[in-house]
């Protein structure tokens, strides 16, 4: 196949809220962006089920729904959107250079895409157990009483029984995020002290709402798919005792990866891969680019931080152009 070689002003990595978001403001700008859409297009939000907290939607819209909407106004402005698999990039001069292939399991090289400006908001992942009954709908029961994010779906389980599962700060800020809203919060642990701060771990072991499993992990997440979340089966790891608790939400709390790979060793991040912005700008360390929702932001991880971040980026883009022009 014959490699082909494209230049774009504004080249988007990702199509998730900020991907999308920075694709309407630089099309609007007349700038022609281009949209590549990654390993899962649309972000996270496309195994979210009910979204109540984005503004403009008064009686919530469906997470898939929601992005689809994103990537219908971003096309009508006249954004381009690919599907393609980068595997490497060039950032040492302008214009940047991005290596793709038809899939990641694609040998070949088949377009070189070049951009003046790159946006990188290629979000994060969260981190997962890989146990039965977690994977998304229809699999499994995520985004059906199985989540990765209190701050976006603890309402949903008001006044109903939880889990999570987790020993650092990210665990001890969603269990006591969810006592809000939760009858009970189960803290499922396998070791027997928390990795967590000790002054949130204080907090989550005098709160009267939250009981604590040590040494234990959950092994199978039960339920059914028009019922939800029922249980958990679990196992000691000392002992190796086997048990069941019954809940109606799991929320996995161990962490979340940046899809920064790519981008190792070139752009700054911090130790765990988020990349880093200069001050109030979305601007990395390589003039030109310029870095974006979840794959920049560790704190928020909200669709409306990373739409707004997006937007941000995009501005930057024009602004560097106009200063760069050729």
């Amino acid at each position: 196949m014959k490699q082909t070689t494209e230049r774009h002003k504004v080249v988007i990595l990702g199509s998730g809220p900020a991907g999308l978001t920075a694709a309407i403001y630089a099309s609007r700008a007349q700038l022609d962006p281009i949209v590549i859409d990654g390993p899962q297009p649309g972000g996270q939000l496309t195994i979210t089920t009910d979204v109540e907290n984005y503004p403009g939607f008064a009686n919530g819209i469906m997470g898939p729904e929601l992005m689809t909407e994103f990537r219908e106004q971003a096309l009508r402005f006249g954004t381009k959107i690919v599907n393609v698999w980068i595997d490497r990039v060039d950032l040492s001069e302008r214009p940047f250079k991005l290596f793709a292939k038809e899939s990641p399991d694609s040998e070949e090289i088949t377009s070189v895409i070049e951009a003046d400006t790159l946006i990188v908001s290629t979000g994060a992942s969260a981190k997962w157990l890989g146990i039965p009954g977690e994977a998304p709908v229809p699999e499994g029961l995520g985004g059906n009483g199985v989540s990765a994010c209190a701050t976006c779906d603890g309402f949903f389980f008001r006044g109903r029984p939880i889990v999570v599962v987790g020993g650092g700060d990210t665990a001890m800020e969603e269990a006591l995020f969810l006592t809000k809203f939760a009858s009970s919060v189960t803290v499922v642990h396998r070791r027997d002290d928390f990795r967590a701060s000790k002054i949130m771990a204080d907090r989550v072991k005098a709160h009267e709402k939250i009981n604590i499993l040590w040494n234990t992990e959950v092994t199978e997440i039960l339920g059914e798919k028009e019922a939800g979340v029922t249980g958990v089966n679990l196992k000691n790891t000392v002992t190796g005792e086997t048990s069941s608790l019954e809940t109606q939400g799991v929320f996995i709390a161990i962490g979340h990866k940046p899809n920064t790979d790519l981008f190792a060793g070139v752009l700054d991040m911090d130790e765990t891969g988020y990349l880093i912005t200069e001050g109030k700008t979305m601007a990395t360390n390589v003039p030109g680019v310029f870095a974006c929702g979840d794959a920049q932001d560790s704190y928020y991880r909200q669709a409306i931080t990373a739409a707004g971040t997006g937007c941000m980026a995009a501005i930057d883009a024009e602004r560097f152009l106009a200063e760069h022009a050729n």
